[in-house]
């Protein structure tokens, strides 16, 4: 067959186990892209002792990944339309190992921060481009369990990394952290490129939005950097957060405007015309930034505060993905029969009960079942809402709007997770320090009074003190964020019902 000859949709399609095979190695994509946005949560204090520099600071080992993957992402369009869905997808998958590869052997916070960028400018086009070829390779009678498998390799990948992440850095070191990624991507592309040659597409020459791009840059690389750096420059009493600032805001609404005009916008924010779209593209933004959060903090405070190892750590939160499992095989039947806002409303609305009422109620003296059957309980509500909303979000677009629809909900969820991460890492040490000084204030009287030798006890005063703050600190974070999951659960709502087939009915 000719290179740019388009295939024949029934010779040479894959079938049977070929067929599953081929989607567990797009799942894999999926899935490592996603992993890495969350397999150093847990290490982040391993990372920057090794390093020299805070856990705070090692944050922009989690942001600058997710950013890079949040930009690169509307690429993946006009990359797919230029060399085609499987040249992009292998060279991403080659290019991802290689930089990962260059993770690992990093030996400074600014050599690691520029090598998480190049990963994930290499990730952002590989969750699209497997989602397309999934599309293209199973038939329309059992798209929707390949497009659920797909789906939970989503879900699932977040609360992975941090259990990966731990036993590795405990067992091993934290570079290899990367390096586990370097053999699988390469194998990965080897067999992807082998095995859907044939549904590789024509090539098109086509130009890329470049000035829409550029202003994609010029507002979110404002944007994250002031929120990394506002809390050590004293925020807006700085005049370089000042300055990010203003290019933030002057960034978004030039782009806004262009991309609203231009004809072939990188990012067709038209597609938020339609209703059901747009409330679940603005529902996924806060449910997902508040469950990549939650994900950020925990295993910080499990390991600052509550004494647990990386892989301890891990383990505790990885409890969420059990009901995930069990669930996953279930959904299509569901989503099937049962309206999709009650399901996202509902599942979303249990996981916001058990992050206020439980998880947000820790104490230092928890044991590890107390920690870990809350997080256990809360992941029985993640199948109910990531499947549907990703359902529903792309069954209310037109046909031809699919791909950017999907690639401006890759966008925004990356992009929520990255903010998440650093504005309540920023907010959690803060709230720390200052209910710290409160608790020290209080507590001082006592230090000074009644004892022959204060500095003897000082220590151990000063260690409870700061567990104290740093668990008071992560309920404060993770009560707000339950109360994101609530919102979620009621935005829901302004989404009109519709069929099971995707098309809206009316009121």
């Amino acid at each position: 067959m000719p290179a740019h000859t388009p295939r024949d949709e029934t010779a040479g399609s894959l079938q049977g186990l070929a067929l599953w095979a081929a989607a567990c190695l797009l799942a894999m994509a999926n899935f490592i892209a996603v992993m890495d946005m969350t397999i150093a949560n847990v290490s982040l204090p391993h990372i920057a002792g090794a390093l020299g520099v805070s856990p705070t600071q090692g944050i922009w080992v989690i942001t600058a990944y997710s950013v890079a993957e949040a930009i690169a992402v509307p690429l993946a369009g006009w990359l797919a339309a230029r060399f085609g869905p499987v040249r992009v997808l292998v060279t991403a998958m080659t290019c991802f190992a290689v930089f990962s590869a260059l993770c690992g052997l990093s030996v400074s916070l600014p050599m690691l921060v520029g090598a998480r960028v190049l990963q994930g400018l290499s990730g952002g086009p590989m969750i699209p481009m497997a989602q397309t070829l999934l599309r293209q390779i199973f038939p329309r009678n059992k798209l929707n369990t390949a497009m659920t498998l797909f789906a939970m390799t989503a879900t699932l990948a977040p609360i992975a990394g941090p259990m990966v992440g731990g036993w590795i850095c405990d067992q091993l070191s934290w570079p290899w952290l990367f390096y586990i990624t370097v053999p699988i991507g390469l194998a990965g592309a080897v067999l992807i490129a082998k095995t859907l040659r044939r549904y590789e597409t024509p090539s098109q020459r086509r130009t890329v939005d470049v000035v829409g791009f550029g202003l994609l840059v010029a507002w979110v690389a404002p944007l994250q950097i002031m929120l990394d750096l506002g809390k050590d420059h004293n925020w807006f009493a700085s005049a370089l957060i000042c300055a990010l600032a203003i290019a933030a805001a002057i960034g978004f609404l030039a782009f806004l405007i262009w991309e609203l005009t231009e004809p072939m916008p990188i990012i067709n924010l038209h597609v938020f015309r339609h209703r059901n779209f747009a409330i679940a593209t603005v529902t996924l933004c806060a449910v997902f930034g508040a469950f990549f959060g939650v994900n950020v903090i925990v295993p910080l405070w499990l390991q600052t505060s509550m004494g647990y190892t990386a892989t301890w750590a891990g383990r505790a939160t990885a409890w969420g993905s059990i009901f995930s499992l069990v669930m996953a095989p279930l959904m299509p039947r569901i989503v099937a029969v049962v309206d999709r806002r009650w399901l996202v409303s509902g599942g979303v609305a249990w996981v916001a009960a058990v992050t206020i009422f439980a998880r947000a109620a820790a104490t230092p003296q928890m044991d590890y079942w107390h920690i870990a059957l809350p997080i256990m309980l809360a992941g029985l509500g993640m199948p109910f809402f990531v499947v549907p909303l990703t359902s529903l979000s792309l069954s209310s677009v037109e046909p031809h709007e699919v791909a950017s629809a999907a690639g401006l909900n890759s966008f925004v969820r990356t992009f929520s997770a990255a903010l998440a991460a650093s504005v309540l890492g920023t907010l959690w040490e803060s709230d720390t320090t200052a209910i710290r000084a409160s608790l020290a204030g209080r507590l001082q009287p006592q230090w000074l009074a009644g004892d022959s030798n204060p500095d003897s006890q000082r220590g151990v005063l000063d260690r409870l003190l700061q567990d104290q703050a740093v668990t008071l600190a992560t309920n404060h974070v993770v009560w707000l964020l339950g109360f994101s999951f609530v919102a979620g659960a009621a935005l829901i709502w302004l989404a009109k019902r519709d069929d099971h087939s995707g098309q809206p009915l009316p009121k």
